[in-house]
């Protein structure tokens, strides 16, 4: 049970609000959007950030999905991923990389599942989520890993957005749909 209710799902006001949560997920509320219209201010600039992260980055949507889906399992924000492991699938995560990522830090470990690029962006993740400061060496493996300045940094702008979705969810207890 979510520790504050949802709002309906059929809210209606504010309409600019509801409107542009709605266009960008398809027609309907989440729960998540359900808890974030607690405070219609913030759910609206919520819906244009993660709007911009989920589909305006030049990083690629694996690395983006699977920065979100560390997240999750470091922070035990089950419903973040029961809605991003799919999309991990979806960019071409296997199953076994899908399984590994259950134990973040262990997946560290499997260079036979990660490659380089994806062992940077784990390792970002974990120092991002557990003591927010990133070693030198990590950073460093981040850079050499990705094509641009731009990339470094929309990989560190997922890991921090998703990070206070996790807190969000799990604080509230949104549950999957």
């Amino acid at each position: 049970m979510p520790r504050l209710p949802y709002v309906p799902a059929d809210l209606a006001e504010p309409q600019d609000v509801v409107q542009a949560i709605r266009a960008r997920r398809g027609g309907h509320l989440g729960e998540l959007d359900r808890m974030l219209l607690h405070c219609p201010p913030v759910a609206m600039g919520w819906n244009t950030m993660m709007g911009t992260i989920r589909r305006d980055l030049t990083l690629s949507p694996k690395l983006r999905e699977l920065a979100m889906c560390v997240v999750a399992m470091l922070n035990k924000a089950e419903y973040e991923w029961f809605h991003h492991a799919p999309l991990l699938k979806e960019a071409g995560a296997t199953d076994e990389q899908l399984k590994a990522l259950r134990e973040p830090i262990g997946a560290l470990t499997r260079p036979e599942l990660f490659d380089a690029a994806e062992r940077a962006a784990i390792a970002l993740t974990i120092e991002m989520t557990r003591t927010v400061e990133v070693s030198d060496s990590t950073f460093a493996a981040v850079k050499a890993s990705l094509p641009n300045d731009r990339q470094v940094f929309e990989l560190i702008m997922t890991i921090a957005a998703y990070n206070m979705v996790s807190r969000i969810l799990v604080a509230t207890g949104v549950q999957p749909e």
